[in-house]
């Protein structure tokens, strides 16, 4: 993998995120030249980025702005050969309460990304989310399942999505669209729920959830990093989407078992309606078909849910500090 990366130049946005501090970092030890681009704060506060060692940062141009800003990501996308785009605002709850702002980072920030792209020549790696399939239909879910827009989240993400098909289509922009089902892992923050749970159950005896009959296919942050890794050397542009699910499912009852019995502990667990999605926008069931990403892009899972639980509850408990358990996050 490294000599495909050596001497590439690569944008990463939404760069401090969860899973984009990590892909830049992959991206980087695998000796590619990597720009990253994080959303502008006064306090000049680059995410998960910090945690970086300092041999991997110091080599990582970073650059700041809003992905609603076309000249910023102009600027951003010039002289790159590939960019990653997973920079949007991706809880559902908080699209609930800001629908507005949620549509317009997912979307007018894909199609800035997109008339980049068209100006300069680069190829794009699109992130998605099994979100866009809202409850599955039929199972495992494959790339055909009809797209479902039950919150506004997803519904900006099928936005986005339709808008990288129709560059494509219309002018030819080189494009991979990646779905990823549930990744986790170290770095997720609290809004989502493997680390609600672990960070509440290190806290005290209690656990507040919502729904814990839904069901989820979740995917380990390396496991899903790889995915996007092999899409970036990807021979065919072809504007085809793939998904990066390990094809189990668990409901969230049951992943709250597991993590108590990993822990070694036995909290109790309450219903909090305030965690509840609207009726009509509950998602209950993900499972993914990966059989086109195992194909085409040679894409395998490898770390089964015990051990990436094992890794995340050993980071979050290493770092405490980012946590606050007793705030239901948006």
């Amino acid at each position: 993998m490294t000599d495909k990366w050596n001497n590439q130049s690569v944008l990463v946005t939404g760069a401090g995120g969860f899973i984009g501090s990590r892909l830049v970092e992959k991206l980087t030890v695998n000796s590619a030249s990597v720009r990253a681009f994080v959303r502008y704060t006064s306090r000049a506060d680059i995410g998960l980025l910090k945690f970086l060692p300092p041999e991997i940062l110091g080599k990582v141009e970073i650059i700041r702005g809003d992905l609603r800003d076309y000249s910023a990501v102009e600027q951003a996308a010039k002289g790159v050969d590939t960019i990653f785009h997973l920079g949007a605002l991706i809880s559902i709850p908080y699209s609930f309460v800001h629908p507005v702002e949620t549509v317009q980072t997912n979307m007018l920030g894909t199609m800035n990304i997109l008339e980049a792209c068209r100006k300069t020549g680069a190829k794009l790696v699109h992130t998605s989310t099994s979100e866009v399939y809202g409850t599955a239909l039929r199972v495992p879910i494959d790339e055909e399942h009809p797209l479902q827009g039950q919150s506004p989240y997803s519904a900006s993400k099928i936005g986005a999505d339709k808008l990288v098909e129709s560059y494509h289509r219309s002018f030819d922009v080189p494009a991979i669209t990646i779905r990823p089902f549930n990744t986790y892992g170290p770095g997720q923050s609290n809004r989502a729920v493997i680390p609600t749970i672990i960070t509440q159950a290190l806290s005290g005896d209690t656990v507040r959830l919502g729904n814990l009959e839904a069901v989820r296919d979740f995917t380990y942050l390396d496991d899903t990093v790889d995915g996007f890794l092999l899409a970036g050397q990807a021979e065919l542009w072809d504007g085809e989407t793939y998904n990066l699910g390990t094809g189990e499912e668990i409901s969230i009852a049951a992943i709250a078992e597991l993590i108590f019995k990993i822990m070694e502990k036995q909290p109790e667990i309450q219903l909090e309606a305030k965690r509840l999605r609207p009726e009509k926008s509950e998602v209950m069931r993900l499972i993914s078909d990966n059989r086109k990403a195992q194909m085409v892009l040679k894409w395998q899972p490898k770390v089964s849910m015990e051990e990436g639980l094992k890794r995340t509850i050993e980071w979050i408990s290493a770092h405490k500090d980012l946590y606050k358990p007793e705030e239901y996050g948006l």
